[in-house]
């Protein structure tokens, strides 16, 4: 197959993957959300949830984190990436690849959120889940900012722009809440 196929594969199966991590947080605000309800709309929505999850999980996001994994692979080593990883020229990809580390750490956590709410067990509030969710959203910013504009942005400045990427998002978040309560 030739490297370019490849490389859409590894995109597609990113893209769904983050689709999955971007609506999952969202689906365990609204099922943490359904227990302030009272019964027989509470059970309701539970049930529904989990079905939701789990079709979610197990059909889109789950294999899309594996798929992503085997063709990015793939890409590195058919690409020749891995001959310059501890180079000069291929120092974006090593940050990229402990920024997907992490990413995979925060996507297990996701696991681990879906499983104790199947459970019926809820341990966060949906603040804090909304602010989990937009993890991902900073995971996507730093690692295709990598990918695409690989050396020519320098780490310093690329670290500070994170950073207020994550204020804004966080300020975001406080309006937002800000907002809901008032209503």
């Amino acid at each position: 197959m030739q490297y370019e196929y490849l490389k859409a594969l590894h995109i597609i199966f990113v893209v769904t993957w983050f689709a999955g991590m971007f609506y999952m947080p969202r689906l365990f605000i609204y099922n943490t959300e359904a227990s302030e309800k009272e019964e027989p709309a509470k059970t309701i929505l539970h049930e529904q949830f989990s079905v939701m999850m789990k079709r979610l999980w197990f059909g889109i996001t789950f294999p899309s984190a594996i798929l992503t994994l085997i063709f990015g692979t793939v890409v590195m080593f058919k690409g020749g990436w891995d001959q310059v990883l501890l180079n000069e020229q291929g120092r974006w990809l090593l940050v990229k690849l402990c920024l997907v580390l992490l990413l995979y750490i925060y996507f297990f956590s996701l696991h681990k959120i879906f499983k104790q709410q199947l459970k019926g067990v809820f341990k966060y509030s949906s603040q804090q889940l909304r602010i989990w969710n937009e993890v991902a959203t900073i995971f996507l910013v730093a690692i295709v900012m990598l990918a695409t504009v690989k050396q020519s942005i320098s780490f310093v400045w690329g670290l500070v722009g994170l950073i207020c990427f994550v204020v804004l998002l966080m300020s975001a978040i406080k309006i937002y809440k800000a907002v809901r309560q008032k209503k």
